[in-house]
């Protein structure tokens, strides 16, 4: 019998957390699920919210996550997400997520809007070439 598994959380240009666990909670389409050392191998889409993770010690910690990707094989959980934060507590960390998650979904926004007119503005110019002709 495994006691303790591998975890590994990814961002794109990072790794948050790679350490042994005992016990891991997360959330999916169907809701919240707990996995354990033994737990049967399998993978899943992960929805916006907080990743607990139990070390061996008994400590916890906390990730808010962002849309991602679970996969458990042996005794490796692998998570990959485009977001993610670590906290301590839970107020805590529920305030980092709003703060740098609602300020990314802003900036991309704008980038779309930004895209969106420079996108129009050629439309524009092809259509004025195809008058000239």
């Amino acid at each position: 019998m495994i006691e303790t598994m591998s975890l590994t959380l990814r961002l794109p240009i990072q790794v948050l957390f790679d350490g042994e666990i005992a016990k891991l909670v997360a959330r999916d389409e169907a809701g919240s699920f707990g996995i354990l050392p033994n737990h049967v191998d399998f993978a899943t889409a992960l929805v916006p919210s907080v990743v607990t993770a139990t070390e061996t010690g008994g400590a916890e910690r906390f990730f808010g996550v962002d849309e991602g990707v679970l996969v458990k094989r042996g005794a490796r959980v692998e998570i990959s997400v485009r977001r993610a934060v670590a906290g301590a507590d839970l107020d805590r960390l529920r305030a980092t997520v709003r703060e740098r998650f609602v300020e990314m979904d802003e900036q991309e926004r704008q980038a779309r809007a930004s895209l969106s007119r420079l996108e129009a503005d050629l439309v524009r110019r092809f259509a004025e070439l195809k008058d000239l002709r």
